[in-house]
């Protein structure tokens, strides 16, 4: 039932849009009627609180694009992580146009309330970006795969911060590296070992991938043909490592890697984050900034390179928007070349327009290196069904929590139960 009501929704705001397009139909279809904003039309963004300032110049940008339409757009703190949530909590209230990171798009695209890329801008969208952001945004909707959402960056992933004044940059290939100076500094490593958008990275290294959906819903999780030993020695080193250092490991929120590294007694030499916290965590390091890609783990006598999630940040539509024309222009807007390329250089955010990727800004910066590099040991958080997390990050916390086993039957046993409650088994 529920999913014939999003259908029934989803038709309607297909119908919506087009009418807010002017009903024209080489718009409908694509042709090269230009879009307008409405006269009047005033708009929410939210964006995350580090970006604030940018996002709030940009839309000023945008707003000078059309001096007679009168637009009027007020600029939001809202987190990521939180936007999809808030958004079905309250459509109407929401933002017109809003930040968030890619595995949420099916929930926003089962309610109804995310407004497809129109069509007079899609293949502009599709063109300048990179395939696996575009792929990222896009769901089926009205029985076609459709481009959802705009790609706002191409770094939604993790690697290693280090205060280069305790970890070297040869400490820093290896786990087992960055611990030990981190002992020998009696100084903090943090990292989010009980989220599931990181503790996966523990099945990953071993060679668990995911592989898309299936199902009569397309609603669980297909993992590659592992091998299961492998898998579980590569649990067993992390859990090894997490309780022989648990004086200076900590499972915690990335909120407090950017809080440790600013003390002016810093806490903390080393941790796990993603580019959004860059430039706080350039700001505390300063010359002693480290980024790069995470490093190696010890699995029987062999370095394995830890291997993570790598994601994407998109710009969704409001499909309640009652401005839909300059909610999709601004949308565009935010996501191009241009903007993007700004975003690099003043956060540290790694574009997914492939122009700005290539450009000198982002090649030079530490962080976005850092991001690029970690993508090639990465899986592309595509597809992936929302019964994935809970389970991912309960075998986290059952590698560090101080009174863990972590025998190989223990192991195997956590990891059973850990792929059948991710498919629902």
């Amino acid at each position: 039932m529920k999913r014939i009501i999003a259908m029934i929704l989803a038709v309607l705001m297909m119908a919506t849009l087009f009418v807010g397009c002017g009903g024209d139909e080489n718009a409908a279809n694509g042709g090269a009627t230009a879009l307008e904003p409405e006269a009047g039309a005033t708009l929410k963004v939210w964006a995350p609180d580090a970006a604030l300032d940018v996002f709030k110049a940009q839309c000023d940008a945008f707003i000078a694009q059309y001096p007679d339409a009168g637009i009027k757009i007020e600029v939001v703190a809202q987190g990521e992580g939180d936007a999809a949530a808030q958004v079905l909590n309250d459509p109407e209230a929401a933002a017109d146009v809003f930040s968030f990171a890619c595995d949420q798009l099916n929930k926003l695209n089962d309610a109804g309330v995310i407004m497809p890329v129109n069509t007079t801008l899609l293949d502009d969208v599709v063109a300048r970006n990179s395939e696996y952001s575009v792929q990222a945004g896009t769901l089926p909707f009205n029985g076609t795969d459709t481009l959802l959402a705009y790609p706002e960056t191409g770094d939604n992933g993790y690697f290693l911060y280090y205060d280069k004044s305790v970890v070297s940059d040869e400490d820093a290939k290896t786990l087992e590296g960055v611990f030990e100076a981190c002992r020998k500094a009696n100084k903090k490593f943090i990292m989010d070992a009980g989220n599931g958008f990181y503790a996966c990275m523990f099945p990953f290294t071993g060679g668990l991938k995911i592989e898309g959906l299936e199902g009569e819903d397309n609603d669980v999780q297909k993992f590659n043909d592992y091998d299961e030993a492998e898998v579980v020695a590569t649990l067993e080193a992390f859990a090894k490592l997490f309780h022989e250092y648990d004086d200076i490991f900590e499972s915690g929120e990335v909120a407090k890697i950017p809080s440790g590294f600013a003390l002016e007694e810093r806490t903390l030499a080393a941790g796990i984050d993603g580019s959004w916290d860059a430039a706080a965590i350039k700001n505390g390091l300063g010359d002693d900034f480290g980024a790069v890609k995470l490093p190696t783990i010890n699995v029987n006598g062999e370095a394995k390179p830890i291997v993570s999630l790598h994601g994407y940040k998109l710009l969704g539509v409001n499909a309640q928007s009652k401005f839909p024309n300059a909610a999709q222009l601004l949308a565009n807007y935010l996501s191009d070349e241009e903007c993007q390329l700004e975003r690099a250089e003043k956060l540290s955010w790694g574009p997914s327009n492939n122009v700005a990727a290539e450009s000198e800004v982002a090649k030079n910066d530490p962080a976005i290196s850092a991001a690029l590099a970690q993508s090639a040991n990465s899986i592309p958080q595509i597809n992936i069904s929302g019964t994935f997390w809970d389970p991912m990050g309960n075998l986290g916390n059952n590698l560090f929590k101080e009174d863990a086993k972590y025998d190989t039957a223990t192991l195997t046993a956590l990891l059973d139960k850990t792929i059948a409650n991710v498919r629902d088994e």
